[in-house]
């Protein structure tokens, strides 16, 4: 989506102080998170201006604002160009928290179904298994009726969404609904109306809807989320952790709440950043991640075992629930 501004705009020369200045009004401008970010933008953009040279080359510049968006802290944040995508990866400095060979090897026996992008399977102890790489893969209806008629059968469900990056709103949508059996508020969403930091619209409730004419699963849910939870993922882990038959198992989510935005620079670079923050059920920011109910790491002494640490507390969560 193009981010078009509701007031003039100045005209950038395309030169290093062109390109830096639009990029930094750009973000001043529309980005959402300063305040939740603690971060001080015009002593940023200060800093980094004064490094600016009429002779350092494309590659110099590009690099430069790239690490001036780091400040921001955020993984919706990219500057993108022909040669290069400029990114703030937070789950890169946690534990992996995901292997999915062992999963595949030692406890799916790499025998699985797979439906448009979900590979499901029924595990020894009776479980289901939904392994959901990417909210970009596409989720229709008649995929999910035959996953969950398949899995009816089993004694709860693990849907696992670790290092999952992200995707589109309308497949976390369509997932959720067959988890609710009425009209569920499930978060709110603002949008700037100004170009002042705080300049946001009131928040403005959204509600998800049963899916109607189709199967459900009303059994007790465990969803796996790691750091690499990103985005859309992110978003699920919010809304499954409020419904009372999810608990949320791993490692805190990767955040990136706000829905993403573009614009592009007098150059042809285009900034790809964080607009529209999204809140949970309960009106706090999940632009930081979702704290899982149940933490906890995988372990090299269990991975040499194969066994997956965090699913190993999933079923026991389950287990629970059946007594």
């Amino acid at each position: 989506m193009a981010l078009t501004a509701c007031h003039d705009q100045p005209e950038w020369n395309d030169d290093p102080w062109g390109n830096f200045d639009a990029l930094w009004t750009i973000m001043d401008e529309h980005y959402s998170f300063f305040e939740e970010k603690n971060v001080d933008w015009n002593e940023v953009g200060q800093r980094y201006r004064a490094k600016l040279t009429k002779d350092m080359t494309s590659q110099e510049l590009f690099e430069l604002c790239g690490d001036m968006l780091k400040e921001l802290r955020d993984g919706h944040t990219n500057l993108i160009a022909a040669h290069d995508v400029s990114r703030y990866w937070i789950w890169e400095q946690y534990p992996v928290n995901y292997d999915e060979r062992l999963i595949d090897e030692h406890y799916l026996n790499f025998n699985y179904r797979q439906a448009s992008g979900i590979k499901y399977a029924i595990l020894d102890n009776n479980y289901g298994y939904m392994r959901y790489e990417s909210f970009t893969d596409a989720i229709g209806d008649g995929n999910l009726d035959h996953v969950l008629s398949y899995l009816s059968t089993c004694d709860g469900l693990i849907i696992d969404v670790r290092s999952n990056g992200g995707g589109y709103l309308t497949n976390v949508e369509t997932l959720v609904g067959r988890f609710i059996e009425q009209r569920t508020f499930v978060g709110s969403i603002q949008h700037k109306t100004g170009p002042g930091h705080r300049d946001f619209s009131d928040p403005f409730d959204y509600y998800f809807e049963p899916t109607k004419n189709h199967i459900h699963y009303q059994r007790p849910v465990v969803v796996l989320a790691n750091r690499g939870s990103f985005s859309a993922a992110n978003n699920f882990v919010s809304i499954m952790s409020a419904l009372p038959q999810v608990t949320i198992v791993g490692d805190t989510t990767g955040g990136g709440s706000g829905l993403p935005f573009t614009s592009e620079l007098p150059n042809g670079w285009r900034i790809r950043f964080s607009s529209c923050p999204i809140t949970d059920v309960n009106g706090q920011p999940t632009e930081f991640g979702v704290a899982p109910d149940v933490k906890v790491d995988m372990t090299d002494a269990d991975a040499a075992q194969g066994l997956d640490t965090i699913l190993e507390t999933a079923f026991l969560v389950l287990k629970q629930h059946q007594i």
